[in-house]
């Protein structure tokens, strides 16, 4: 390929942050800006990458056979139909976690990178092994966290190892984000996060209940609805990914009564 392929990690150290649902929709934005794009299940005990893209009737094989060379990369592919820039390669079975290596994530991610721009990498949460195998395919990284003491405690570990591993650049997309929440001092503001994690911000998403609708219904909300909140933000997330200056939109400087109690919580930080 002309242009070195990006492999971005989208990760998170808790479970239900908006993680998987911010990969569908990232990579359908970024297939709309005319770029090649691959999102890899890598969340092998779940698997729902495919029921969010609204692809999991037309799955036939999976990264777990395109491993066993049973077959070729190209027939585990499921292309979208609305969007043919974009590629999925679903999870296999989740047994495939007994076996599963970093080196065998890392060949499945090189492949990908030899017809696609861009890799997305959809991280099971927490930091077990199977965010060490994800990790693995990765050269980037992004943290989905929501403005919650727990989820942004939790991402302060996940900080820590890709720091280790050495994954340049990290950025920080905050998900759910309720400004009245924020200005009533009931949930982190986007300062405290930016800060406390000492990370960029890629981007913001505000709480939008489009978003639900559209996942229950296997419609990924950047082709269904580009006029929403939700939508809106996943493109321009999309186009900062692509190097566009796209300013970020600010929620709101209130919330700032919690960092305190989060502090006291940060020194018992593990790693």
């Amino acid at each position: 390929m002309a242009t070195e392929t990006r492999y971005i990690l989208i990760c998170s150290g808790k479970g239900g942050v908006g993680k998987t649902t911010l990969t569908a929709n990232i990579g359908i934005s970024l297939a709309k800006q005319g770029t090649k794009t691959a999102v890899l299940d890598a969340d092998f005990g779940l698997r729902n990458l495919d029921l969010l893209l609204g692809l999991e009737n037309r799955v036939i094989y999976t990264a777990q056979e395109v491993l066993a060379e049973t077959c070729r990369l190209d027939q585990a592919l499921v292309k979208h139909k609305q969007e043919p820039n974009l590629a999925l390669l679903p999870a296999g079975n989740p047994r495939m976690l007994e076996w599963l290596k970093p080196d065998d994530m890392r060949k499945i991610a090189r492949k990908l990178g030899e017809d696609f721009e861009y890799v997305l990498i959809d991280c099971p949460a927490g930091i077990d092994d199977g965010f060490k195998n994800a990790l693995a395919a990765a050269k980037e990284a992004i943290i989905v966290v929501t403005p919650e003491v727990s989820s942004v405690r939790d991402a302060d570990r996940v900080v820590g190892l890709l720091n280790i591993a050495g994954i340049k650049p990290v950025q920080l997309i905050l998900n759910r984000v309720r400004p009245a929440m924020i200005a009533n001092q009931e949930m982190l503001s986007v300062d405290d996060v930016t800060e406390i994690l000492a990370l960029p911000l890629l981007g913001l998403v505000l709480e939008d209940e489009q978003v639900i609708i559209s996942t229950n219904r296997g419609e990924p909300l950047s082709l269904k609805d580009e006029n929403s909140l939700a939508a809106r933000a996943y493109t321009h997330i999309a186009r900062r990914l692509m190097g566009d200056l796209i300013p970020l939109v600010d929620p709101g400087e209130e919330g700032k009564g919690l960092r305190a109690k989060f502090g006291r919580l940060m020194k018992t930080r593990i790693f």
